[in-house]
């Protein structure tokens, strides 16, 4: 019979081990996207497969910073063709593409997601941004990159200007903790080192008289006419908010 009880120690533990890993880097992270909204500028966000889950946590979400802009190819979607994402994602040059539509520059900050770390569209994304001058915010598993085959010359931790390390294990699977099969965490772990962030960017602009621009939900008394103001403000540079 399946333990709930062992799950929830299992992915409990994994977020305090993540928390207490990526201390200093979750302050660097808030510094780098602190940045961002002193210069009124942007943080682009990407990711591929199962990673855009990161993404769609980052974008208009209620709670969420408002000054981000998903970077997104649909082919990239699993639910667009679950092979063909896989293909999509291994495919050198597609960065270059994306980033040809849009791309972050000197003032604007580049959020990666991506476990493996290693396939070119996440590596050469990240690549990218640094050649335009951005800073790249790496989420990834340090110990799944030492695993997986390299597939460029380079790995999303060696161009990550900060680097947030899930310590998910390669294969993402957690339980059975003898020998795991299901039970991802890197969905789960990625949306609380997001949170972090966002905890530390909030508690530090707020006191330095910085308005933090967070979404509100749309659901909550107020919450229609703070967003407005929001997207009024926004809607102009980020083409996926209309």
């Amino acid at each position: 019979m399946v333990s709930a009880t062992d799950l929830v120690k299992n992915t409990s533990d994994q977020l305090a081990a993540a928390a207490e890993a990526n201390a200093a880097h979750v302050s660097a992270a808030a510094d780098l996207l602190l940045g961002v909204i002193r210069a009124d500028a942007l943080v682009f966000t990407a990711g591929a497969g199962h990673s855009l889950a990161a993404v769609a946590e980052t974008f208009y979400r209620a709670g969420g910073l408002a000054c981000v802009y998903p970077v997104y190819h649909p082919e990239l979607l699993p639910l667009h063709g679950a092979q063909q994402s896989t293909r999509t994602e291994r495919r050198s040059g597609l960065a270059e593409e994306v980033l040809a539509e849009r791309a972050p520059g000197p003032d604007d900050v580049l959020v990666v997601f991506s476990t493996s770390g290693v396939n070119p569209y996440p590596v050469e994304l990240a690549a990218g941004a640094r050649r335009r001058g951005a800073s790249v915010i790496a989420v990834t598993s340090r110990a799944c990159v030492a695993a997986a085959p390299r597939r460029s010359a380079t790995t999303l931790v060696e161009e990550g200007t900060v680097v947030l390390d899930s310590l998910v294990i390669p294969g993402d699977a957690s339980y059975p903790a003898s020998g795991p099969r299901t039970g991802p965490l890197s969905t789960v772990v990625n949306a609380f080192l997001w949170n972090l962030i966002l905890a530390e960017v909030y508690d530090r602009g707020t006191a330095e008289g910085l308005d933090v621009p967070l979404w509100r939900s749309s659901n909550v008394e107020g919450g229609d006419a703070a967003n407005a103001a929001l997207l009024a403000k926004y809607e102009p540079r980020v083409p996926a908010l209309r």
